[in-house]
């Protein structure tokens, strides 16, 4: 991964967009994160599908855990 660091809180209204562009001399797919005010793409370049398929699994098991904290989280009455 090519060094840029950065934070974005992710919003239940988030967008997510793929679009490839296969046509040029070097492919790639860029993923996007949307929200009200900032847009968060990735590129990805041919060979790195192993890459995104770890993002998933790694967005997958953060939703389980916050599924889980929202389980775990005993309400507090106001």
């Amino acid at each position: 991964m090519k060094s840029l660091t950065t934070s974005a809180h992710i919003e239940p209204d988030t967008r997510f967009r793929v679009s490839p562009f296969p046509d040029s001399a070097n492919p790639f797919v860029s993923l996007r994160a949307e929200g009200e005010f900032i847009a968060v793409a990735l590129i990805a370049s041919l060979g790195t599908s192993e890459a995104l398929r770890s993002l998933a699994a790694a967005a997958t098991e953060a939703a389980a855990v916050l599924d889980a904290m929202t389980v775990d989280t005993p309400e507090v009455p106001a």
